[in-house]
């Protein structure tokens, strides 16, 4: 099943399978859902019509956006070479305890065809194409989104201790299209791909697959909701496998195309 956020005159909406949900469902409610309740519920709901209207991200505006780090090889090899503390992604990437930052809250996160941004006083910036957990308030993942973990390499790699100067400014954070509810297991293999045009061609493409992640989904999620609860749900950035070389920076007027199993997130760049 397939849950969409859409603008319509009346407000904000959700919809499944392309038909609106009654008015007073929200994601936050589909959340508070044990995993083995959530299908039936929506089975169980009549719909109201075929959903119109503009495609908003699929989140809420309390909905925080949580991120890993260092959980490919490929992104310790990039963080590595870019930093002047290279000895802390090697030993984050061995260690038993994963690298969590928070990276957005929900009304700062833009969706498909909206633009995500570049920040102005960075010369080195990159987007990262990563697998989006969601996860309800029972630590469940109970599907998943294409995540967009807009970085400024260059403010990290002067000094890790700017990683949110690096990761959390406006325009910073995309998610979407949508939801596809899913249990971890079928996400362990997922393609994952990136296409970026420039002038209307090519300037970057690359693949990787969601099982060359060292570390497993659960452990992921057991550890940002081991001290902390979310009573309406969150959303977990799982890390990028994918990191262009290092003379590609973002442009103004790019289009980044992140492709994960078939559900495509698109967004222009903006300065």
């Amino acid at each position: 099943m397939y849950l969409t956020h859409h603008q319509t005159a009346q407000g904000s909406q959700w919809a499944v399978d392309g038909h609106f949900l009654p008015t007073n469902i929200s994601l936050k409610l589909l959340l508070e859902l044990p995993q083995n309740s959530l299908i039936a519920f929506l089975k169980a709901t009549p719909t109201i019509g075929p959903a119109t209207g503009t495609l908003l991200p699929p989140v809420e505006s309390t909905h925080e956006v949580w991120a890993c780090g260092v959980t490919y090889l490929r992104s310790r090899q990039a963080r590595e070479a870019e930093s002047q503390a290279r000895d802390v992604y090697e030993k984050v990437y061995d260690a038993e305890r994963p690298e969590l930052f928070f990276k957005s809250i929900g009304w700062r996160v833009v969706g498909h065809n909206s633009p995500v941004r570049i920040r102005k006083d960075s010369h080195w910036n990159v987007p990262e194409p990563e697998l989006t957990l969601v996860v309800n308030s029972h630590s469940e993942i109970v599907g998943y989104c294409v995540g967009n973990d807009v970085s400024s390499r260059d403010i990290e790699g002067e000094n890790p201790l700017y990683l949110p100067q690096a990761k959390m400014y406006n325009g910073a954070c995309a998610v979407g299209p949508g939801i596809r509810l899913a249990t971890a297991e079928q996400l362990r293999d997922l393609p994952i791909g990136i296409n970026i045009i420039r002038n209307g061609k090519p300037v970057f493409q690359d693949e990787t697959r969601s099982s060359q992640m060292k570390r497993p989904l659960e452990e992921l999620t057991a550890y940002l909701t081991r001290e902390m609860d979310f009573p309406h749900g969150a959303f977990l950035m799982t890390g990028t496998g994918i990191v262009p070389e290092e003379d590609f920076s973002l442009q103004v007027g790019d289009i980044v195309r992140i492709d994960i199993d078939g559900l495509v997130l698109e967004n222009s760049v903006e300065s």
